[in-house]
């Protein structure tokens, strides 16, 4: 009984022993992408940084604006402080208040929407490159696709780079797509 306890796991040893060396020995296809590059150079990924750069010269552009409104106001009450009543200077002073909880409010609030607005935009972009990042790489048979943004990746063969491929294919997805909405 004791050479039977012995014996199986010695036969099942050689015989798994050849086949994880003939597996091991087989190489591991490995593709890398560069998110950010591939975001970039898009042609959706440029219309969306132009998109995000409009919006955030909109917003200071109004915030602008209410600093300007707030000065006058600002200006007023100082130039004013003597040749005012004071029922005149407590009605400025409330303007001056309101405008300034006004901006506060508006620029958090443009901030929030801004920031889900760019995150909408990023992910949809995203989504739609990880299709063809998985199309890739079952066309090429990789069987692990990195990204190099956090991936911990310190250095790789440039062969192995598809993110240029990922751009091409992606842009002549959207080459006859409608124009996406602002």
């Amino acid at each position: 009984m004791r050479k039977g306890r012995i014996l199986i796991p010695l036969i099942i040893g050689l015989v798994l022993v050849p086949a994880v060396a003939v597996y091991a020995q087989q190489p591991v296809k490995i593709g890398i992408v560069n998110s950010a590059r591939a975001f970039e150079q898009s042609t959706e990924g440029k219309k969306a940084v132009v998109q995000f750069q409009e919006r955030d010269a909109k917003i200071k552009g109004d915030i602008q604006k209410l600093d300007d409104s707030i000065r006058a106001l600002e200006n007023r009450l100082n130039t004013g402080r003597l040749t005012m009543t004071q029922e005149a200077l407590i009605a400025t002073q409330a303007d001056i208040d309101k405008k300034t909880t006004e901006r506060k409010r508006y620029e958090e609030d443009a901030t929030r929407d801004f920031q889900q607005f760019q995150a909408n935009i990023v992910q949809r972009i995203r989504t739609e490159m990880v299709t063809i990042i998985q199309q890739l790489r079952k066309e090429k048979g990789y069987e692990l696709v990195l990204d190099l943004q956090g991936s911990g990746v310190v250095d790789f063969e440039p062969a192995i780079d598809i993110t240029d491929e990922v751009v091409r294919r992606y842009d002549a997805t959207k080459a006859g797509a409608p124009p996406v909405k602002k």
